[in-house]
């Protein structure tokens, strides 16, 4: 037999693909050809995978080898075909048995010695292999417990080329050093969401002082996934809400999990010893990080960058004027839409990016505008271009604007008796969402952020006498019909959090005056 067999997957974005190896030997000089649109990574294997067949004991059929990538059309990228195309070399060249090479998906790195190294994207390639109706799996040893998060799979956990003949071949498996893990997040350059989460475990909402307001925003942001910009002078307080938002959110669902788990292995982030992520994660990229880390891209093929890291779960962006103007205006499309649709030469990619978005940002640059005591040092103009390089359309699709002032000692000593710790405001969050999954049940939405405007008019609409507020506002110019939408939202949440059945009028000024950043009637009646 001089042709023969097998599978791995390819992966656009976090979509997984079937991939059919096959390997022909022909008569002619010795000679090996990679067909089927590979990328760097991949067209490098035929060097990898001869060294690792002569390494491993087999010998290498000094004819010419083509092996062939199918889909032709569909773009492969990466070095975990590796173990695919020595076995389909191996069971063409008979050295293994053809029917036990076809019946496996194989993923895998080659090292020159024959060693098979842990690869990225294994959930996502196993999850796609089996949707397709595949059931028995190879894998690099530190990817197995990733590998059997995916329900009905037979998985075998390899370390080398060896070993994976052997089992081929139904013979006794031989002892092999294992490869040392990976360092998670090794080779990215996103930031990984996972350690920033470990980070902040054990922070206490309790440690904001004299933040009553500011940590009610937090909460009710929580309690409906809606998206916060806070504002304030240096030191009052706004990165630390930011990073316990995360403490208050409940641990993913398993459908969430296992979507969650598939980026982060997309992005190598997954540590060795927990790979499936249950905590949302959070995600802080530094205002200097460029589009493709934020968005998501590459050069050839899309990959994951911190909103999709996010997803699930918190996405900051402290000191957010000093993103580049091109990064916030990316962040249009993946805050309305929940994703990221990448276009490469190499075909679209999409991925998953409903996140949960938190800004803060100085009031000027010199960061004094509402210091008590202390005057701002920048002129009119100065002030107004660093507040306006956060553009209209991005402020109006943030639900919330909280006004984080700077606290006298006086507060800070105050406040000890009223603070309230993570976990009792988390429980009332806890109980908030369950309000909402009830409540949505049968629909396409679990939080109240997510529901469509129109929607939330037609099925749930307020208490009638709430209506004229929005309506007063509307009309005045002082907010949009997007805006109306979300206050709406945040009423909703406000509602669920105190236990009603709608929400009151009480509750739509509440969230209005949260949309706005101060109180409207009081605006209204200094205009006059």
């Amino acid at each position: 037999m001089t042709l023969a067999r097998t599978r791995s997957v390819a992966l656009t974005g976090v979509d997984g693909h079937v991939v059919e190896v096959e390997a022909h030997i022909a008569s002619g000089l010795p000679a090996f050809f990679l067909v089927g649109l590979p990328d760097t990574a991949l067209a490098e294997a035929r060097s990898r995978v001869r060294a690792a067949v002569d390494n491993s004991g087999q010998s290498w059929p000094q004819r010419k080898v083509t092996v062939a990538l199918s889909p032709a059309t569909l773009p492969k990228a990466g070095s975990h075909f590796d173990v695919a195309i020595a076995v389909a070399i191996l069971a063409a060249a008979q050295a293994l048995p053809e029917a036990a090479a076809e019946s496996f998906v194989f993923l895998g790195e080659l090292g020159l010695d024959g060693r098979v190294k842990p690869v990225r994207g294994t959930l996502p390639s196993v999850l796609a292999a089996s949707l397709a109706g595949w059931r028995r799996f190879v894998v690099p040893e530190h990817n197995v417990a990733e590998a059997l998060l995916v329900e009905d799979v037979e998985v075998f956990g390899v370390r080398s080329l060896r070993q994976v003949v052997a089992l081929l071949r139904d013979e006794e498996i031989p002892d092999e050093p294992s490869c040392a893990a990976p360092a998670a997040g090794s080779g990215t350059d996103e930031g990984s969401s996972l350690g920033s989460a470990a980070r902040l475990a054990g922070l206490d909402l309790a440690d904001v002082l004299g933040q009553a307001s500011a940590r009610r925003a937090v909460e009710i942001a929580a309690a409906g996934g809606h998206h916060l910009f806070l504002s304030g002078p240096p030191g009052a307080g706004k990165t630390m809400l930011a990073e316990r938002l995360p403490g208050l959110l409940p641990d993913l669902t398993p459908s969430a999990a296992l979507e969650v788990t598939a980026i982060h292995s997309i992005a190598g982030l997954l540590p060795a010893d927990a790979p499936l992520i249950v905590r949302p994660p959070f995600c802080d990229p530094h205002h200097s990080a460029s589009l493709p880390a934020i968005i998501g891209g590459g050069p050839r093929m899309a990959r994951p960058g911190a909103v999709s890291l996010a997803h699930h779960g918190v996405l900051f962006l402290d000191e957010v004027p000093e993103f580049k103007p091109s990064v916030l205006e990316a962040l249009r499309q993946p805050l309305e839409h929940g994703e990221v649709v990448i276009a490469r030469s190499a075909g679209t990619a999409r991925l998953p990016a409903r996140f949960q978005l938190v800004m803060a940002a100085n009031p000027c640059p010199c960061g004094l505008s509402y210091g008590k005591g202390i005057h701002c040092t920048c002129s009119p103009p100065v002030r107004m271009r660093y507040q306006q390089r956060l553009s209209g359309p991005i402020r109006d699709r943030i639900d919330l604007m909280q006004l984080v002032e700077p606290v006298s000692r006086a507060e800070l000593r105050a406040d000890r008796h009223l603070v309230e710790s993570t976990a009792v405001v988390a429980e009332r969050v806890r109980l908030a969402r369950e309000r909402q999954a009830a409540r949505l049940a049968g629909t396409p939405w679990s939080l109240n952020a997510h529901v469509p405007g129109h929607e939330l008019r037609r099925r749930w609409p307020p208490d009638p006498e709430a209506v004229p507020i929005l309506e007063r506002q509307l009309a005045i110019g002082q907010l949009s019909a997007r805006g109306a939408d979300r206050v709406l939202r945040v009423a909703w949440t406000i509602a669920d959090l105190a236990g009603r059945s709608r929400p009151s009028r009480h509750d739509v000024f509440a969230a209005l005056t949260m949309r706005l950043g101060h109180d409207p009637i009081e605006t209204q009646r200094r205009v006059s």
